[in-house]
């Protein structure tokens, strides 16, 4: 059949079968037909196109954590994150003080879908936040998964995991590694009698050579949560106990946490200055810089990693890093123990783009996680760094030795997760008796039963003696 014989084919009938449309012509028909077809499609993608271009990208508000001044390291990593996804990003910054910080993140929180969609925590607020706070556990599994497991309480209330840790620190003992070779010691303090007399001789020194406004010892005196730190921190030295306990007693009244807070009482003026009561973190790191103290309660960072090393990580930048050192917090009868500290990152639950902001939680979390194994590889090979002595076991987070005599140092956990809801009014307390004791107002005794009958008040708990944590 040739072309013609073809045409002719469909002239006669075969085009009306196959259109269906007697008299049409097949390739009118076709032509006719996908020309509609092509409409209905080009109408459909001006639509979807309209639809797309009025849609604004999305914005997250992120109040992270950290104090006012942007990390260096941060706004690159945020600038990755808005690269990759499209999502931008509104940071609002922290104020310093924890309490400060619980306030405007509950303040925000209750403004609803107009508040922050991601905000750093402090892992001691998590029980406070919950019920505005997302479960991150069926969301994040795996992130969690590599995460190291004694983290995970302080982060879970409620039955959910409310955030997912960021950072983790825990307090320990600042000392200049050039003052204590100066003055015949070849390691830093063990315990707090060997801290006063180790502080009481190298301030004598010093000030001998002019230094007048020379310190053995500063710390945190001001009615904050770093107060709170430092007292627990005591009172674990004398075998005070951890204020409450994980069974829900209170126990701080007691004379072992009574004789803790009498002895930071003499420091003042003595080996530390009158000032200190009134001393924030900044100020106390601001002495250290200015070479005008021995020793510093500070914080150090270690990693969130399940795998990683327990060791310090992180340290404050300081103007004397190569004369600095490191080691755990003094101890006493009772064991030696630092707080823990650390922020997590939680999503709000009145998040508008909750998926979004789940994704920011994972992004900066794997850059943590990553961070942390860079630094530990890198960790034996930087050339100016601190000089580590006696660091705190990190193996069990929520632990420290309670056996008379020994010191083996470990980490101890606030009783915020025991507090859960009620922790802020105990925090507030807690360091408000604990200051009053230290500017004089009150006697140490004094202050610690008046400070158990408001804990019962707070929490509805019984009393009951202070408990070692083996």
């Amino acid at each position: 059949m040739n072309a013609v014989e073809s045409q002719n084919v469909f002239k006669d009938g075969v085009a009306d079968r196959v259109t269906g449309r007697p008299g049409v012509p097949l390739p009118r028909w076709i032509s006719a037909s996908a020309g509609r077809t092509l409409g209905i499609f080009l109408l459909a993608m001006q639509l979807v196109s309209c639809g797309q271009s009025a849609r604004e990208p999305v914005t997250l508000t992120y109040l992270r954590p950290g104090w006012p001044l942007l990390d260096p390291s941060e706004l690159p990593l945020l600038q990755q994150f808005t690269r990759e996804t499209g999502i931008q990003l509104k940071t609002l910054p922290f104020p310093e003080n924890s309490l400060d910080q619980l306030g405007l993140s509950r303040k925000l929180l209750q403004e609803g879908s107009s508040g922050p969609d991601v905000l750093g925590i402090d892992l001691i607020w998590s029980g406070v936040l919950e019920g505005d706070l997302t479960d991150l556990r069926p969301y994040l599994a795996a992130e969690i998964s590599a995460l190291k497991p004694q983290l995970l309480p302080s982060y879970t209330a409620g039955g959910k995991v409310v955030a997912i840790p960021l950072g983790a620190q825990v307090g320990v003992l600042e000392y200049r590694t050039d003052f204590l070779r100066e003055y015949g010691y070849d390691h830093p303090p063990k315990t707090w009698d060997e801290l006063e007399r180790m502080a009481e001789r190298i301030q004598a020194g010093e000030r001998a050579k002019g230094k007048k406004d020379f310190w053995g010892y500063v710390w945190q005196g001001a009615a904050t949560e770093a107060l709170t730190c430092n007292a627990l921190e005591w009172q674990v030295a004398e075998g005070g106990g951890r204020i409450i306990e994980n069974d829900q007693t209170i126990s701080v009244n007691n004379p072992a946490a009574i004789r803790a807070w009498q002895r930071a009482k003499r420091w003042i003026g003595w080996i530390s200055p009158p000032s200190v009561v009134a001393y924030a973190e900044l100020d106390s790191e601001n002495v250290l810089d200015s070479g005008g103290a021995a020793f510093g309660r500070v914080w150090g960072g270690i990693t969130i990693a399940q795998g990683g090393q327990s060791r310090l990580l992180h340290w404050r930048t300081s103007l004397n890093v190569g004369r600095t050192g490191y080691t755990s917090i003094p101890g006493g009868l009772g064991g030696r123990a630092g707080a823990l500290g650390g922020s997590g990152l939680a999503v709000s639950g009145h998040s508008l783009h909750p998926r979004e902001a789940i994704e920011l939680v994972r992004f900066l979390n794997r850059a943590e996680v990553d961070s942390n194994e860079q630094d530990e590889s890198a960790s034996v090979n930087r050339f100016a760094q601190p000089e580590f002595y006696d660091l705190p076991s990190f193996s069990d987070l929520h632990n420290h030795s309670g056996k008379t005599g020994q010191h083996k140092s470990g980490v101890v956990g606030r009783p915020s997760s025991v507090a859960g809801r009620t922790y802020e009014q105990v925090a507030r307390a807690y360091s408000g008796a604990v200051r009053s004791v230290l500017t004089g107002q009150r006697g140490a005794a004094e202050a610690a039963a008046e400070l158990e009958r408001q804990l019962i008040k707070i929490t509805g708990f019984r009393t009951g003696p202070p408990q070692t944590v083996e």
